[in-house]
């Protein structure tokens, strides 16, 4: 698949009030092992699709007319999986892994992305366009993608055709050693953040959700049993009164608040399995359904904001799980080093995987086959 920078464009991904709801997440086992995963929000049917893009992958890197510089090409180091939205001409990744355990997730960062300025002396360039399928293949660590970054110049103005908003967008990183961190724009200038909560939502900027995380330092785990109020002994109702005061809302700092506890506080899974299943759980504590976030058109409609797919990466191991809204509970796994080694161009919407459709019958409930499936 190749990617080029020229007549790509964003229509409908930064559309006002639409896809501010991204969720990413990571999580290291007691085994080392490494997992991110992260939902998609969005308002529209955008063709996403899930892409392979071989290494020897060429992409035309380029920047604003006004510089006068030339396109450049760039050839991929490394096999790419991930998903783009396919409404865009050439595609875009804004999901990713590699073949080398480097995982990409953009989320939106819209009021506060300003990109860098490219100057008719600037060596090294490419739109935000290109930046995930640069990424991805042709660093194998975070370490590596963040000394590049130093020199590379990242831009997006008016003369990029990105639909009705600029393309705002900041990304997070996370490798198979388990490093992690978060790449921002902020005031034309490169901003990266250690991903110190293995979390990332969306506006405001990373270090504001760090200092908004000081606000429910009282969240707990264990909650109070019991308390005297005069001469009654008040007992509580249930377990889990530790979190209360947790925001529910589907905004970017209370997903931000709700993901970070949740990480921190559920049990270290001890294999990459049980990691998978973690960040799913966690996952599904900010998954939106349709009708609960909405926002208005200029029309007087209402939109629905809504969890479209969700990716679960295990980059230990080179195994990827994705979901579609419709296949919540029937998540497809791919062995990406299956598709990494056939070196072909590769392409699918995600809603038209073969998620799987079996239905259990009696046989099921059979002790034999309960013994059979426990071997």
């Amino acid at each position: 698949m190749i990617v080029r920078a020229v007549a790509i464009a964003l229509p409908l991904l930064t559309a006002a009030g639409a896809a501010l709801a991204c969720t990413a997440v990571d999580m290291i086992a007691a085994d080392k092992s490494v997992v991110a995963g992260r939902t998609m929000e969005w308002a529209y049917d955008m063709k996403w699709t899930l892409v392979s893009q071989p290494k020897g992958t060429t992409l035309s890197l380029i920047a604003p007319k006004s510089t006068g510089l030339p396109a450049k090409t760039a050839v991929t180091k490394y096999p790419v999986v991930g998903v783009s939205a396919g409404i865009i001409p050439g595609g875009a990744l804004l999901d990713g892994q590699n073949s080398e355990g480097l995982s990409m997730s953009a989320n939106f960062l819209p009021g506060f992305t300003q990109y860098q300025t490219v100057t008719p002396q600037d060596k090294e360039y490419q739109s935000v366009l290109t930046f995930g399928a640069w990424a991805l293949g042709n660093f194998t660590n975070v370490a590596e993608l963040r000394e590049a970054l130093k020199t590379m110049k990242v831009w997006a103005d008016d003369s990029l055709p990105t639909g009705p908003t600029p393309a705002t967008l900041h990304f997070v990183f996370v490798d198979r050693d388990g490093g992690g961190m978060v790449v921002e724009y902020v005031g034309g200038e490169l901003k990266i953040h250690d991903n110190i909560a293995g979390v990332l939502t969306n506006a405001p900027t990373y270090d504001w959700h760090i200092n908004n995380i000081r606000n429910y330092l009282s969240l707990s785990t264990i909650g109070v049993p019991q308390r005297d109020i005069g001469a009654v002994n008040l007992t509580q109702l249930g377990q889990g009164g530790g979190g209360i005061g947790m925001p529910g809302d589907y905004t970017p700092p209370s997903r931000f608040v709700r993901a970070t506890m949740l990480r921190k506080a559920a049990t270290q899974p001890k294999t990459a399995n049980e990691a998978v299943q973690t960040v799913a759980h966690i996952l599904n504590n900010v998954d939106v359904p349709v009708g609960v976030a909405q926002y208005r058109e200029p029309d007087g409609t209402l939109g629905n904001d809504y969890t479209q797919w969700i990716v679960v990466k295990d980059l230990t191991n080179n195994v990827l799980k994705i979901a579609d809204y419709n296949n919540r509970l029937n998540y497809l796994t791919i062995d990406l080093n299956a598709v990494f080694a056939d070196g072909k161009p590769m392409a699918k919407l995600v809603n038209d995987l073969p998620y799987p459709k079996a239905v259990a019958g009696p046989e099921a409930l059979r002790p034999e086959t309960n013994a059979a499936a426990s071997k």
